[in-house]
C-alpha cells in the first residue's frame, strides 16, 4: 500500500524502481527519489520557511540519546496501546510531526506483535530527524513533509497520531478517513517542573489549552504522570535541549542547567484522543 501523493500536483504518487533506485513517480512525471537510508523527500523548495527547516541536528541528536535511554517508554507503551484499540487489521497510521520516529517505531512494533499488520507512515519537516528515523526503523515508511502541506492522500489514514508537533486541523481531516481517529500527545501543566525549578527563577506551569477542536469529536484522554531520575549531567542535557526551551534561555540559566548532575522530576503527558466529524 502507499498513500503518497505529489506535492507538485497532488496526484497518486506510486513506486518505481530501476537499476536499484527507487522513487515516487506521479501521472505528471514528478519524480522523487528516496535516499540511501529509506526515506523520500517530499518537501519543495516553496515550503520552505529556511534552507533546513524543523529541528536542527543538536536537538534530533539530543532527542534520540534521551528517548533511547527509554525515560519516556511508559509513555510510549501507554500511546500504543491506545492506537491499538483504534487501528483496525491491516489499517494505515501516520505520524504527522515524527521526529526521530522513537514513537513511530514502537507504535509499528506493538501493532505488528498484536497480529495488526499495520501500514505505518511518518512524516516531518526535518530533514536530519527523517533521515534517523529511516535508519531506524526499515519497515516504517518516512518522508520529509510539512504537517501543513501533508503530501499524502484524502481520506487514506484511520489513524493519525502526532506527539508535541504543531497541530493543523484542515490537513488532519483531510487525510483521515471518514470516523477516522486523531491522537495527540501534548505536555501536562506540571511535565518537567523540577528541572523548571533547577533552572529558572520563576518556572511556569504548561498551558493546557481546551479539548475541543473544530472538526473534530473529543473521545477522551489518558493521563500518564510518573517521575524519572537522571544520576549523570549528559542526560540532563539531552533533555532539556530536546526541549524548546533551550533556545529560549539565558546564559545565566544555562549556567544552573551546566551544574546539575543529577535531577529527579515528574513527567506528565495527556494523550487526547477525538473522532473526525
Amino acid at each position: 500500500m502507499n498513500i503518497w501523493s505529489c506535492p507538485v500536483c497532488g496526484e497518486d504518487l506510486l513506486k518505481q524502481n530501476q537499476n536499484n533506485n527507487k522513487s515516487l513517480v506521479c501521472k505528471n512525471n514528478h519524480s522523487f527519489d528516496y535516499a540511501r537510508s529509506g526515506y523520500v523527500n517530499l518537501l519543495t523548495a516553496n515550503r520552505k520557511k529556511t534552507k533546513l527547516p524543523g529541528d536542527n541536528s543538536l536537538m534530533v541528536n539530543a532527542r534520540r540519546n534521551f528517548l533511547s535511554r527509554d525515560f519516556y517508554k511508559p509513555m510510549s507503551d501507554k500511546l500504543c496501546e491506545v492506537v491499538d484499540s483504534f487501528i483496525p487489521c491491516k489499517g494505515v497510521v501516520l505520524d504527522a510531526g515524527c521526529g526521530e520516529g522513537y514513537y513511530t517505531k514502537n507504535v509499528y512494533k506493538f501493532l505488528s506483535e498484536n497480529g495488526k499488520s499495520p501500514y505505518v507512515y511518518g512524516i516531518d519537516i526535518a530533514k536530519c530527524a527523517v533521515d534517523s528515523a529511516a535508519k531506524s526503523c526499515k519497515d516504517v515508511e518516512f518522508a520529509v513533509g510539512s504537517v501543513f502541506h501533508i503530501p499524502v492522500m484524502d481520506n487514506s489514514c484511520n489513524v493519525l497520531m502526532s506527539a508535541f508537533a504543531p497541530y493543523c486541523g484542515d490537513e488532519f481531516r483531510r487525510v483521515l478517513k471518514p470516523e477516522g481517529t486523531m491522537i495527540l500527545v501534548i505536555p501536562g501543566a506540571y511535565h518537567l517542573w523540577e528541572l523548571k525549578k533547577a533552572v529558572y527563577d520563576t518556572p511556569y506551569k504548561n498551558n493546557v489549552q481546551d479539548y475541543e477542536l473544530s472538526g473534530f469529536e473529543f473521545i477522551g484522554t489518558e493521563k500518564v504522570n510518573y517521575e524519572i531520575s537522571m544520576d549523570n549531567s549528559k542526560d540532563i542535557q539531552n533533555l532539556f535541549a530536546m526541549t524548546p526551551y533551550y533556545y529560549k534561555t539565558g546564559r545565566q540559566e544555562h549556567i544552573r542547567l551546566d551544574a546539575l548532575q543529577e535531577l529527579h522530576t515528574k513527567v506528565s503527558f495527556e494523550i487526547l484522543q477525538y473522532k473526525k466529524k
